[in-house]
Protein backbone atom coordinates (compact mmCIF):
# COMPACT_ATOMS: atom_id res chain seq x y z
CA UNK A 1 0.00 0.00 0.00
CA UNK A 2 1.37 3.42 -0.96
CA UNK A 3 2.04 5.78 1.96
CA UNK A 4 0.58 9.30 2.06
CA UNK A 5 2.91 12.31 2.02
CA UNK A 6 2.07 12.92 5.68
CA UNK A 7 3.00 9.36 6.63
CA UNK A 8 6.25 9.58 4.66
CA UNK A 9 7.11 12.73 6.54
CA UNK A 10 6.35 11.14 9.90
CA UNK A 11 8.57 8.15 9.14
CA UNK A 12 11.50 10.24 7.99
CA UNK A 13 13.95 11.77 10.45
CA UNK A 14 14.61 15.46 10.85
CA UNK A 15 18.00 15.00 9.24
CA UNK A 16 21.43 15.50 10.71
CA UNK A 17 22.02 19.19 10.08
CA UNK A 18 21.67 21.78 12.79
CA UNK A 19 19.13 19.57 14.61
CA UNK A 20 21.91 17.06 15.29
CA UNK A 21 23.31 19.35 18.00
CA UNK A 22 19.97 20.37 19.52
CA UNK A 23 19.08 17.88 22.30
CA UNK A 24 15.35 18.70 22.14
CA UNK A 25 15.11 18.10 18.41
CA UNK A 26 17.38 15.05 18.06
CA UNK A 27 17.46 12.15 20.52
CA UNK A 28 21.12 11.37 19.78
CA UNK A 29 22.11 14.95 20.65
CA UNK A 30 20.54 14.41 24.08
CA UNK A 31 23.55 12.33 25.15
CA UNK A 32 26.20 14.68 23.77
CA UNK A 33 25.09 18.29 23.92
CA UNK A 34 23.90 20.49 26.78
CA UNK A 35 21.31 23.25 26.61
CA UNK A 36 20.86 26.33 28.75
CA UNK A 37 17.48 27.92 29.44
CA UNK A 38 17.74 31.60 30.31
CA UNK A 39 15.03 32.84 32.74
CA UNK A 40 14.66 36.29 31.20
CA UNK A 41 10.92 36.35 30.42
CA UNK A 42 8.85 36.71 33.62
CA UNK A 43 5.69 38.23 32.11
CA UNK A 44 2.98 36.27 30.34
CA UNK A 45 0.21 37.26 27.93
CA UNK A 46 -2.17 34.43 28.87
CA UNK A 47 -3.33 32.60 31.97
CA UNK A 48 -3.37 28.85 31.44
CA UNK A 49 -5.64 26.99 33.81
CA UNK A 50 -2.87 24.48 34.57
CA UNK A 51 -0.09 26.99 35.29
CA UNK A 52 0.99 28.70 38.50
CA UNK A 53 4.34 30.45 38.12
CA UNK A 54 4.44 31.52 41.78
CA UNK A 55 5.60 28.09 42.92
CA UNK A 56 9.29 27.27 42.85
CA UNK A 57 11.25 24.47 44.46
CA UNK A 58 14.73 23.35 43.44
CA UNK A 59 13.36 19.82 43.17
CA UNK A 60 10.62 20.80 40.72
CA UNK A 61 11.15 20.16 37.04
CA UNK A 62 8.42 21.77 34.98
CA UNK A 63 7.95 24.77 32.70
CA UNK A 64 7.07 28.02 34.44
CA UNK A 65 9.55 27.50 37.27
CA UNK A 66 12.74 29.54 37.77
CA UNK A 67 14.77 30.49 40.81
CA UNK A 68 15.74 33.93 39.51
CA UNK A 69 15.03 36.36 36.68
CA UNK A 70 17.95 37.79 34.70
CA UNK A 71 18.36 41.04 32.82
CA UNK A 72 20.26 40.83 29.48
CA UNK A 73 23.73 41.69 30.84
CA UNK A 74 23.15 39.30 33.75
CA UNK A 75 22.17 36.58 31.27
CA UNK A 76 25.42 37.11 29.38
CA UNK A 77 27.37 36.83 32.62
CA UNK A 78 25.54 33.58 33.44
CA UNK A 79 26.29 32.13 30.00
CA UNK A 80 29.95 33.16 30.37
CA UNK A 81 30.18 31.19 33.62
CA UNK A 82 28.49 28.13 32.12
CA UNK A 83 30.68 28.19 29.02
CA UNK A 84 33.71 27.86 31.31
CA UNK A 85 32.31 24.60 32.68
CA UNK A 86 32.82 21.11 31.28
CA UNK A 87 29.36 21.12 29.68
CA UNK A 88 29.27 20.77 25.92
CA UNK A 89 26.76 23.59 25.39
CA UNK A 90 25.20 23.78 21.95
CA UNK A 91 21.91 25.60 22.58
CA UNK A 92 20.72 28.75 24.32
CA UNK A 93 16.97 28.54 24.89
CA UNK A 94 14.38 30.94 26.28
CA UNK A 95 11.31 29.29 27.76
CA UNK A 96 10.00 31.66 30.39
CA UNK A 97 9.03 31.44 33.12
CA UNK A 98 6.42 33.54 31.26
CA UNK A 99 6.20 33.91 27.50
CA UNK A 100 9.22 35.33 25.62
CA UNK A 101 6.97 37.35 23.32
CA UNK A 102 5.57 39.19 26.35
CA UNK A 103 9.13 40.25 27.18
CA UNK A 104 10.53 41.05 23.75
CA UNK A 105 12.87 43.90 24.74
CA UNK A 106 14.77 41.77 27.27
CA UNK A 107 14.65 38.61 25.16
CA UNK A 108 15.86 40.16 21.92
CA UNK A 109 18.60 42.16 23.65
CA UNK A 110 19.82 39.02 25.44
CA UNK A 111 19.94 37.00 22.23
CA UNK A 112 21.74 39.84 20.45
CA UNK A 113 24.56 40.28 22.97
CA UNK A 114 25.03 36.57 23.63
CA UNK A 115 25.05 35.70 19.91
CA UNK A 116 27.69 38.37 19.30
CA UNK A 117 30.01 36.60 21.74
CA UNK A 118 29.02 33.00 20.95
CA UNK A 119 27.99 32.87 17.27
CA UNK A 120 28.55 29.09 17.18
CA UNK A 121 25.57 28.38 19.45
CA UNK A 122 22.01 27.62 18.37
CA UNK A 123 19.31 29.91 19.73
CA UNK A 124 15.70 28.89 20.31
CA UNK A 125 12.62 29.92 22.23
CA UNK A 126 9.29 28.47 23.33
CA UNK A 127 6.09 30.49 23.07
CA UNK A 128 2.33 30.13 23.12
CA UNK A 129 2.36 31.81 19.71
CA UNK A 130 -0.04 34.64 20.55
CA UNK A 131 2.41 37.49 19.92
CA UNK A 132 4.81 35.70 17.57
CA UNK A 133 3.42 36.86 14.19
CA UNK A 134 4.34 40.53 14.61
CA UNK A 135 7.90 39.61 15.65
CA UNK A 136 8.72 37.05 12.95
CA UNK A 137 11.19 39.28 11.11
CA UNK A 138 13.12 40.04 14.32
CA UNK A 139 13.15 36.35 15.24
CA UNK A 140 14.65 35.49 11.85
CA UNK A 141 17.14 38.38 11.82
CA UNK A 142 18.44 37.45 15.28
CA UNK A 143 19.08 33.89 14.13
CA UNK A 144 16.56 32.13 16.34
CA UNK A 145 16.61 28.95 14.31
CA UNK A 146 14.41 26.66 16.43
CA UNK A 147 10.97 27.65 17.76
CA UNK A 148 8.51 25.73 19.90
CA UNK A 149 4.83 26.68 19.98
CA UNK A 150 2.51 25.23 22.59
CA UNK A 151 -0.72 24.28 20.79
CA UNK A 152 -3.07 22.43 23.12
CA UNK A 153 -6.00 22.15 20.72
CA UNK A 154 -7.17 23.36 17.33
CA UNK A 155 -10.75 23.64 18.62
CA UNK A 156 -11.51 27.19 19.92
CA UNK A 157 -14.14 25.76 22.27
CA UNK A 158 -11.55 23.53 23.95
CA UNK A 159 -9.06 26.39 24.06
CA UNK A 160 -11.68 28.53 25.79
CA UNK A 161 -11.63 26.02 28.66
CA UNK A 162 -7.82 25.85 28.81
CA UNK A 163 -7.19 29.61 29.01
CA UNK A 164 -8.66 31.75 31.79
CA UNK A 165 -7.80 34.92 29.87
CA UNK A 166 -5.76 36.08 26.92
CA UNK A 167 -4.26 39.56 26.66
CA UNK A 168 -3.68 40.86 23.13
CA UNK A 169 -2.98 44.45 22.08
CA UNK A 170 -3.97 45.79 25.51
CA UNK A 171 -7.35 44.04 25.47
CA UNK A 172 -8.45 41.09 27.61
CA UNK A 173 -10.28 38.18 25.95
CA UNK A 174 -12.13 35.40 27.75
CA UNK A 175 -14.22 32.38 26.84
CA UNK A 176 -14.77 31.52 23.18
CA UNK A 177 -13.31 34.87 22.04
CA UNK A 178 -10.05 33.94 23.79
CA UNK A 179 -10.10 30.44 22.31
CA UNK A 180 -10.72 31.70 18.78
CA UNK A 181 -7.99 34.33 19.10
CA UNK A 182 -5.45 31.78 20.32
CA UNK A 183 -6.28 29.41 17.48
CA UNK A 184 -6.03 32.09 14.79
CA UNK A 185 -2.78 33.56 16.11
CA UNK A 186 -1.13 30.17 16.58
CA UNK A 187 -1.98 29.07 13.05
CA UNK A 188 -0.67 32.37 11.69
CA UNK A 189 2.57 32.04 13.66
CA UNK A 190 3.05 28.48 12.41
CA UNK A 191 2.49 29.53 8.79
CA UNK A 192 4.89 32.49 8.97
CA UNK A 193 7.64 30.50 10.70
CA UNK A 194 7.57 27.73 8.12
CA UNK A 195 7.59 30.27 5.29
CA UNK A 196 10.94 31.38 6.70
CA UNK A 197 12.28 27.83 7.11
CA UNK A 198 12.40 27.93 10.91
CA UNK A 199 12.64 24.48 12.50
CA UNK A 200 9.41 24.11 14.44
CA UNK A 201 8.38 21.89 17.33
CA UNK A 202 4.83 21.73 18.70
CA UNK A 203 4.24 21.15 22.40
CA UNK A 204 0.84 19.84 23.48
CA UNK A 205 -0.01 19.56 27.18
CA UNK A 206 -2.19 16.48 27.69
CA UNK A 207 -5.11 17.44 29.94
CA UNK A 208 -7.28 14.37 30.70
CA UNK A 209 -10.94 15.07 30.14
CA UNK A 210 -10.16 18.34 28.39
CA UNK A 211 -8.15 17.88 25.19
CA UNK A 212 -6.84 14.32 24.79
CA UNK A 213 -9.49 13.44 22.20
CA UNK A 214 -8.26 16.22 19.92
CA UNK A 215 -4.51 15.57 20.05
CA UNK A 216 -4.57 13.56 16.82
CA UNK A 217 -6.29 16.50 15.08
CA UNK A 218 -3.52 18.79 16.31
CA UNK A 219 -0.93 16.43 14.82
CA UNK A 220 -2.74 16.30 11.47
CA UNK A 221 -3.06 20.05 11.24
CA UNK A 222 0.43 21.10 12.28
CA UNK A 223 2.04 18.41 10.14
CA UNK A 224 0.12 19.57 7.07
CA UNK A 225 1.42 23.08 7.75
CA UNK A 226 5.04 21.95 7.93
CA UNK A 227 5.82 21.46 11.63
CA UNK A 228 8.85 19.22 12.14
CA UNK A 229 8.29 17.61 15.53
CA UNK A 230 5.55 17.20 18.12
CA UNK A 231 5.95 16.75 21.85
CA UNK A 232 3.07 15.47 23.99
CA UNK A 233 3.67 16.57 27.59
CA UNK A 234 1.64 15.07 30.46
CA UNK A 235 -0.15 17.51 32.75
CA UNK A 236 1.67 18.26 35.98
CA UNK A 237 -1.21 19.06 38.39
CA UNK A 238 -0.24 22.24 40.24
CA UNK A 239 -1.70 23.65 43.43
CA UNK A 240 -3.93 26.74 43.25
CA UNK A 241 -4.79 26.33 39.57
CA UNK A 242 -8.17 25.65 37.97
CA UNK A 243 -6.91 22.23 36.86
CA UNK A 244 -5.22 21.22 40.12
CA UNK A 245 -7.66 18.32 40.57
CA UNK A 246 -7.14 16.82 37.12
CA UNK A 247 -5.38 13.46 37.15
CA UNK A 248 -1.97 13.24 35.50
CA UNK A 249 -2.09 11.05 32.36
CA UNK A 250 -0.77 7.51 32.77
CA UNK A 251 2.25 6.21 30.89
CA UNK A 252 -0.08 3.98 28.90
CA UNK A 253 -2.19 6.97 27.85
CA UNK A 254 0.88 8.90 26.79
CA UNK A 255 2.25 5.95 24.85
CA UNK A 256 -1.05 5.58 23.01
CA UNK A 257 -1.18 9.26 22.10
CA UNK A 258 2.39 9.28 20.81
CA UNK A 259 1.57 6.27 18.67
CA UNK A 260 -1.46 8.09 17.26
CA UNK A 261 0.46 11.23 16.29
CA UNK A 262 3.40 9.27 14.84
CA UNK A 263 1.23 8.53 11.80
CA UNK A 264 1.34 12.23 10.94
CA UNK A 265 4.44 13.77 12.51
CA UNK A 266 7.68 12.75 14.20
CA UNK A 267 6.99 12.52 17.96
CA UNK A 268 9.49 13.64 20.58
CA UNK A 269 10.03 10.74 22.95
CA UNK A 270 12.73 12.13 25.24
CA UNK A 271 11.22 15.27 26.82
CA UNK A 272 12.46 16.10 30.33
CA UNK A 273 9.71 18.66 31.12
CA UNK A 274 12.40 21.27 31.79
CA UNK A 275 12.42 24.27 34.07
CA UNK A 276 12.83 27.78 32.71
CA UNK A 277 16.33 27.87 34.24
CA UNK A 278 17.51 24.39 33.19
CA UNK A 279 21.18 23.90 32.32
CA UNK A 280 23.03 20.71 31.37
CA UNK A 281 22.23 17.57 29.45
CA UNK A 282 18.53 16.93 28.92
CA UNK A 283 17.28 15.29 32.11
CA UNK A 284 20.64 15.79 33.85
CA UNK A 285 20.72 19.42 34.94
CA UNK A 286 23.82 20.48 36.83
CA UNK A 287 23.28 21.47 40.47
CA UNK A 288 25.86 24.29 40.27
CA UNK A 289 23.49 26.28 38.06
CA UNK A 290 21.56 27.57 41.08
CA UNK A 291 24.70 29.10 42.58
CA UNK A 292 25.83 30.54 39.25
CA UNK A 293 22.34 31.87 38.55
CA UNK A 294 22.24 33.57 41.94
CA UNK A 295 25.66 35.15 41.35
CA UNK A 296 24.61 36.58 37.99
CA UNK A 297 21.25 37.76 39.34
CA UNK A 298 23.06 39.68 42.09
CA UNK A 299 24.85 41.88 39.55
CA UNK A 300 23.52 45.44 39.21
CA UNK A 301 19.97 45.36 37.90
CA UNK A 302 20.98 47.52 34.94
CA UNK A 303 24.44 47.88 33.45
CA UNK A 304 26.32 50.83 34.95
CA UNK A 305 29.40 50.63 32.75
CA UNK A 306 28.56 53.64 30.57
CA UNK A 307 25.73 55.15 32.63
CA UNK A 308 26.85 55.05 36.28
CA UNK A 309 24.16 57.19 37.93
CA UNK A 310 20.58 56.71 39.12
CA UNK A 311 17.88 59.40 39.11
CA UNK A 312 15.23 59.51 41.84
CA UNK A 313 11.83 61.21 42.01
CA UNK A 314 11.42 62.22 45.67
CA UNK A 315 9.70 64.90 47.76
CA UNK A 316 12.12 65.05 50.67
CA UNK A 317 15.21 63.06 49.62
CA UNK A 318 14.38 60.04 51.76
CA UNK A 319 11.64 58.10 49.95
CA UNK A 320 10.82 57.28 46.33
CA UNK A 321 7.39 58.93 46.33
CA UNK A 322 6.84 61.04 43.23
CA UNK A 323 5.23 60.06 39.91
CA UNK A 324 7.39 60.38 36.79
CA UNK A 325 5.00 62.84 35.14
CA UNK A 326 4.48 64.98 38.24
CA UNK A 327 8.00 65.48 39.57
CA UNK A 328 9.77 68.73 38.70
CA UNK A 329 13.23 67.68 39.89
CA UNK A 330 15.33 64.54 39.87
CA UNK A 331 17.93 63.73 42.50
CA UNK A 332 21.04 62.01 41.11
CA UNK A 333 22.88 59.31 43.06
CA UNK A 334 26.02 57.26 42.51
CA UNK A 335 27.71 54.36 44.25
CA UNK A 336 31.01 54.96 46.04
CA UNK A 337 33.32 52.88 48.22
CA UNK A 338 31.69 54.49 51.27
CA UNK A 339 28.10 53.93 50.11
CA UNK A 340 25.68 55.98 48.05
CA UNK A 341 26.26 59.68 47.40
CA UNK A 342 23.86 62.41 46.23
CA UNK A 343 25.77 64.29 43.52
CA UNK A 344 23.27 66.49 41.70
CA UNK A 345 19.71 67.80 41.36
CA UNK A 346 18.29 68.31 37.85
CA UNK A 347 15.15 70.00 36.62
CA UNK A 348 12.58 67.91 34.73
CA UNK A 349 11.53 69.19 31.30
CA UNK A 350 8.36 71.30 31.53
CA UNK A 351 4.94 69.74 31.07
CA UNK A 352 2.87 70.26 27.94
CA UNK A 353 5.53 69.07 25.48
CA UNK A 354 3.88 65.76 24.60
CA UNK A 355 6.26 62.95 23.69
CA UNK A 356 9.05 65.49 23.19
CA UNK A 357 9.14 65.82 26.98
CA UNK A 358 10.39 62.25 27.35
CA UNK A 359 13.02 62.74 24.65
CA UNK A 360 14.28 65.76 26.56
CA UNK A 361 14.20 63.85 29.85
CA UNK A 362 16.29 61.05 28.32
CA UNK A 363 18.87 63.67 27.33
CA UNK A 364 18.77 65.28 30.79
CA UNK A 365 19.42 61.87 32.38
CA UNK A 366 21.73 60.52 29.66
CA UNK A 367 24.36 59.48 32.23
CA UNK A 368 21.77 57.63 34.35
CA UNK A 369 20.98 53.96 33.74
CA UNK A 370 17.65 54.12 35.56
CA UNK A 371 15.15 56.39 37.28
CA UNK A 372 13.24 55.46 40.46
CA UNK A 373 9.64 56.70 40.55
CA UNK A 374 6.42 55.91 42.40
CA UNK A 375 4.53 55.49 39.13
CA UNK A 376 4.69 56.07 35.36
CA UNK A 377 2.50 55.86 32.28
CA UNK A 378 2.91 53.17 29.64
CA UNK A 379 4.00 55.58 26.88
CA UNK A 380 6.89 57.27 28.77
CA UNK A 381 7.93 53.86 30.10
CA UNK A 382 8.28 52.54 26.57
CA UNK A 383 9.92 55.67 25.15
CA UNK A 384 12.50 56.05 27.91
CA UNK A 385 13.37 52.36 27.76
CA UNK A 386 13.98 52.60 24.02
CA UNK A 387 16.43 55.43 24.75
CA UNK A 388 18.37 53.43 27.33
CA UNK A 389 16.75 54.72 30.51
CA UNK A 390 15.05 52.09 32.67
CA UNK A 391 12.08 53.21 34.79
CA UNK A 392 11.82 51.38 38.14
CA UNK A 393 8.44 51.80 39.81
CA UNK A 394 8.47 51.41 43.60
CA UNK A 395 7.36 52.95 46.87
CA UNK A 396 9.75 53.21 49.81
CA UNK A 397 13.30 53.97 50.82
CA UNK A 398 15.60 55.41 48.17
CA UNK A 399 18.36 53.14 49.46
CA UNK A 400 16.23 50.05 48.74
CA UNK A 401 15.86 51.15 45.11
CA UNK A 402 19.58 51.89 44.83
CA UNK A 403 20.34 48.45 46.29
CA UNK A 404 18.08 46.84 43.67
CA UNK A 405 19.81 48.53 40.75
CA UNK A 406 23.40 48.55 41.96
CA UNK A 407 23.44 45.27 43.89
CA UNK A 408 20.63 43.23 42.36
CA UNK A 409 18.68 43.02 45.62
CA UNK A 410 14.97 42.21 45.52
CA UNK A 411 12.38 44.97 45.49
CA UNK A 412 9.71 42.70 46.96
CA UNK A 413 7.73 44.77 49.43
CA UNK A 414 8.55 48.02 47.65
CA UNK A 415 6.96 47.37 44.25
CA UNK A 416 4.04 49.48 43.12
CA UNK A 417 0.69 47.65 43.29
CA UNK A 418 -1.27 48.96 40.33
CA UNK A 419 -4.47 46.90 40.63
CA UNK A 420 -6.32 46.21 43.87
CA UNK A 421 -8.66 43.25 43.40
CA UNK A 422 -10.75 41.36 45.94
CA UNK A 423 -9.42 38.46 47.99
CA UNK A 424 -11.18 35.96 45.77
CA UNK A 425 -9.74 37.29 42.53
CA UNK A 426 -8.55 34.55 40.19
CA UNK A 427 -6.65 36.90 37.91
CA UNK A 428 -7.77 39.67 35.59
CA UNK A 429 -4.97 39.67 33.08
CA UNK A 430 -4.32 43.34 33.80
CA UNK A 431 -0.95 42.96 35.44
CA UNK A 432 -1.50 41.66 38.98
CA UNK A 433 1.00 39.24 40.47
Amino acid sequence: MERSLIEEKALSSLGKGKEATHPCFDVEAKRKYARVHLPIAPNCNVQCNFCNRKFDCVNESRPGVASAILMPHQALDYVNKLMESDMNISVIGIAGPGDPMANTAEVFESVKIIREKYPQLLFCLSSNGLDLPQHIDTVVNLGLSHITITINSIDPHVLSVIYSWVRFEKKIYRGLAAGQLMHDRQMEALRLLKERNITLKINTIILPGINEDGVEDVAKTVSSMGADLMNCIPLYPTKDTAFEDLIEPTKQQMHSLKKQISVYIKPMAHCARCRADAAGLLGEDIEERFKLLEESASLPLYSTEKRPYIAVATHEGYLVNRHLGETDTFHIYTQTEKGYAHIDTRLAPPKGMGDFRWIQLAKTLSDCNSVLVSGAGANPLSMLKSMGLQVVQMNGLIEAGLDAVYKGKSLNGFKVVQFKCGDGCGGTGNGCG
